[in-house]
C-alpha cells in the first residue's frame, strides 16, 4: 500500500498491510534529521525512515509568517493576519526559536462597539488559491492535510488567554460576536480553499485546545453554548467535501470526547495517555468503532528523556492498544518533536512501528 492509502485505511477502520505512522517536529528536528540521514528534500527524509506523512499544506490563518497564499495588504514580518504581533523567543541555549505574542489587538477592546469602531477582521479576499492543486500533485501517493479551523485558540490569541476565559463569566456578548465573526471568516476562507483543492485534499482540522494535564479548561456546558455550534457548522463543511475531519486537542480532555465524536470529528490528536482519564484501552473500548487515533508517543517524558529501548516499548504499547483491532490509529509523537529530543530516538519510533506494525 502507499501512504496516503494506509492513512485512509485506517481512518476508515479498514486494516492495512501496516499501521501507519506520521511524523511532527520543529524545523530544527527536521534540519537535524536531514544531516544525520543525509538527505536534503523532505521527501527523501519520510522515505529514509518510512514515515506514511500527512502532508500539510494548510495556508497559515494565524500566527507568523504569514502564508504563501496571503495577497492582501502587506504585512509586518512579525504580524499576522489579525494583528497579532510576535517575537522570537530562543530556547534551548539559543538553538531554537519560536515566535511569542507580543501583541493582541483585542486585549483593550473591551465591547462590542469597540471592536466594530477600531478592529478590522480579516478577508477571503486577502488569499489566493490558485496554485493549491498543483502544489497537492506533487505528492502522489501522500494524504493530504489543508485547512485550519480554531475558533477559540483564535479568539484567545487575539484577545488574550486570561481575558478569554473571564470574558466566557462576564462578557458572553463580546464572546459570541468575537466567535461569530471569526467563524464566519472561517467558514468562507475554507470553503474557496476546498473549493480549490479540487478533490485533492484528504483532511482539515477542525480543533481547539480544551485541556489542560488534569482536565478541561472550561466546563462542557460552557463548550456546548459558546463552541458547539460553530464546530457543527465547519465539521459540516468539511465533510460535506468529503473531507476527513482531524480534530487536536491536547491534554487530559476525556470527558468532551463523546461531544466531539457526536459533531463528527473523525481522527483525535493527540492522546496523552498518562494524563487522567486517557488510558489507550478504554479510549480504545470507548470510542475506537468512531474515532482513528493519531498520536500517543510521549512527547514530554518518553522521546525526550527515554532510551531507545523506552521508545520501542511504548509504540508496542499504543499499538496493542490504540491499533488492538489492527486499524484505527496512527503513530506519530503527541506534538512537534523538540529539539533536545536524541536523533536515536526519534529513529527508534520509526523501527519499531515497522518492525511490530505488520498486520
Amino acid at each position: 500500500m502507499e501512504a496516503r492509502e494506509r492513512i485512509l485505511a485506517v481512518i476508515h477502520h479498514e486494516r492495512p498491510d501496516r499501521i501507519p505512522c506520521d511524523f511532527w517536529g520543529t524545523p530544527e528536528v527536521v534540519e537535524g534529521l536531514k544531516r544525520h540521514l543525509g538527505v536534503e528534500e523532505d521527501v527523501e527524509l519520510w522515505k529514509s525512515l518510512g514515515i506514511d506523512k500527512i502532508i500539510n499544506l494548510t495556508p497559515s490563518v494565524i500566527w507568523v509568517p504569514v502564508s504563501r497564499f496571503y495577497v492582501g495588504p502587506p504585512l509586518p514580518e512579525d504580524q499576522d493576519i489579525w494583528g497579532v504581533r510576535y517575537q522570537r523567543t530562543t530556547y534551548l541555549n539559543g538553538k531554537a526559536t519560536y515566535w511569542e505574542v507580543k501583541e493582541r489587538p483585542l486585549a483593550h477592546l473591551n465591547t462590542v462597539e469597540a471592536v466594530q469602531a477600531s478592529y478590522t477582521f480579516p478577508k477571503v479576499d486577502w488569499f489566493d488559491f490558485s496554485t493549491l492543486a498543483e502544489e497537492c500533485k506533487r505528492y502522489q501517493g501522500y494524504a493530504i492535510q489543508c485547512g485550519y479551523m480554531s475558533p477559540f485558540y483564535t479568539y484567545t490569541t487575539i484577545r488574550g488567554l486570561e481575558q478569554a476565559y473571564i470574558d466566557l463569566v462576564e462578557n458572553p456578548e463580546y464572546v459570541h460576536f468575537v466567535l461569530g465573526k471569526i467563524v464566519d471568516f472561517l467558514y468562507a476562507l475554507h470553503e474557496k480553499l476546498f473549493e480549490a483543492g479540487q478533490g485533492y485534499i484528504d483532511i482539515a482540522e477542525v480543533t481547539d485546545d480544551l485541556g489542560t494535564q488534569r482536565g478541561l479548561v472550561m466546563s462542557i456546558k460552557m463548550i456546548e453554548e459558546f463552541l458547539v455550534p460553530h464546530y457543527r457548522r465547519l465539521i459540516g463543511l468539511t465533510k460535506s467535501f468529503g473531507i476527513k475531519v482531524f480534530h487536536h486537542d491536547d491534554g487530559a480532555i476525556r470527558d468532551v470526547i463523546p461531544l466531539l465524536v457526536d459533531l463528527g470529528i473523525e481522527v483525535l490528536n493527540p492522546v496523552q495517555w498518562r494524563l487522567p482519564g486517557m488510558d489507550p484501552r478504554g479510549l480504545k473500548e470507548d470510542f475506537g468503532r468512531s474515532l482513528c487515533f493519531h498520536g500517543g508517543v510521549d512527547n514530554q517524558e518518553t522521546l525526550p528523556f527515554g532510551s531507545p529501548e523506552e521508545v520501542e516499548k511504548e509504540v508496542c504499547f499504543l499499538l496493542e492498544t490504540l491499533a488492538s483491532d489492527g486499524t484505527g490509529f496512527i503513530v506519530a509523537p503527541c506534538h512537534n518533536i523538540q529539539p533536545l529530543t536524541p536523533v536515536e530516538n526519534i529513529i527508534a519510533l520509526y523501527q519499531a512501528v515497522h518492525h511490530y506494525g505488520c498486520l
